[in-house]
């Protein structure tokens, strides 16, 4: 399998160039319009791009220093569920701005007693004329504190088994009897990488369900699969930051690694990411084909404990200093460094578990059978209860 990217003169990289050459100090609105946001997604939004050009827009943006808009929840999670399952209405006034992060949008799944086992959640939405009210709490909701917008996960039909009757929201984050508390880490990210977020009597318009009323957890679904393709793009903190050749290309700099332990682990690494960036291209391309499944699974379930061993050699690598807080590799800049490397532990956790992830694996790809639901069939009051 050729992993390598087109060369340059190919004519889509050609298009790009001439494009960034028109377009130098290109807006996020520019770039929106252009489908360089989300290149896979159907026009108007995107460009219907295959998983080769996805990967050359990338590219050409990074040669030219072109930072698309950042809204990593909206275009990576929720975005794709309104362009497959949203009204027409929903597309027109959601998507526009979340393209351009004008919008942040953040994801309401979660909660204290819901967190691997998703489908036990307690959150209620019960139906009033147009509108529904909403009252429950959902936890790690992160950039919930910016957000515009979050999607939600409710539940509809509380005699439903567990899995059945939810459903899927847009909820207005300024709306009356919304409060959000910030969730203190040890990263001291000034936005909090995470949040609380209560809900007492928040009435939300019955235009804002999307799909189907008690279906919403095959959207739920769709969705974390479409997260864990977000999360497993090249940079060691899910998707951002650094990887293994820019650690590599730190070390060369300063005239290679101190000693022969140092330059093995960097080798694992590098045979590691070399790896992820196999998987990368099929996940890309599972993306684009709409069918995400479980091949995401297999490519973060790689990448999150790789990502932890690219921000641990890197604080090894600054050596006595990397006891300080900020502080990079051998010296260098430690933008990045120090704040992956405090974060890193999140990284096996967040979007599903390490574990989660080897029952899907077991389970959807290598055919295995699947754990006895001692809770099967039981109303999800039931087995609160339990």
């Amino acid at each position: 399998m050729d992993l390598s990217l087109p060369p340059e003169d190919d004519p889509r990289r050609q298009e790009v160039r001439a494009w960034l050459a028109a377009h130098p100090n290109a807006t996020p609105s520019q770039l929106a319009e252009a489908g360089y946001v989300v290149p896979h997604w159907p026009r108007p939004w995107g460009l219907d791009a295959d998983a080769m050009m996805q990967l050359i827009i990338d590219d050409e943006l990074k040669r030219a220093g072109v930072q698309k808009p950042i809204n990593p929840i909206g275009t990576g999670h929720c975005g794709p569920i309104l362009v497959m399952h949203g009204t027409e209405a929903q597309k027109r006034r959601y998507l526009p701005p979340m393209l351009t992060g004008e919008e942040m949008w953040c994801q309401l799944f979660s909660e204290p007693g819901a967190g691997s086992d998703l489908a036990s959640l307690a959150t209620r939405a019960e139906r009033q004329g147009d509108e529904y009210v909403i009252n429950g709490q959902k936890i790690w909701t992160s950039l919930a504190d910016i957000s515009a917008f979050g999607i939600l996960l409710a539940r509809t039909d509380p005699t439903a088994p567990k899995h059945a009757g939810l459903s899927y929201f847009i909820v207005p984050m300024d709306a009356a009897g919304i409060t959000i508390r910030p969730i203190k880490d040890m990263a001291g990210s000034p936005t909090h990488n995470f949040n609380e977020v209560f809900f007492d009597d928040v009435h939300v318009s019955a235009e804002d369900l999307i799909g189907r009323e008690n279906r919403g957890w095959d959207l739920a679904k769709e969705t974390l699969a479409n997260e864990r393709v977000t999360l497993s793009r090249p940079g060691a903190q899910w998707g951002w930051g650094p990887t293994a050749r820019d650690l590599i290309d730190v070390v060369r700099a300063r005239g290679g690694a101190p000693n022969a332990v140092m330059r093995q682990r960097l080798a694992q690494l590098y045979i590691e990411g070399e790896i992820l960036r196999a998987y990368s291209m099929r996940t890309v391309a599972a993306a684009v084909s709409g069918r995400p499944g479980p091949v995401s699974s297999i490519r973060k379930a790689l990448a999150d404990p790789h990502g932890r061993r690219i921000f641990q050699l890197g604080k090894d690598l600054a050596a006595a200093s990397g006891m300080l807080k900020d502080t990079g590799p051998m010296g260098s800049d430690p933008a990045w460094w120090s704040v992956g490397f405090e974060f890193s532990p999140a990284l096996t956790i967040g979007g599903g578990t390490s574990e989660v992830l080897r029952d899907v694996i077991g389970e959807r790809i290598l055919g295995l059978p699947r754990e006895p639901d001692p809770d099967a069939g039981k109303p999800w009051q039931e087995i609160r209860r339990g």
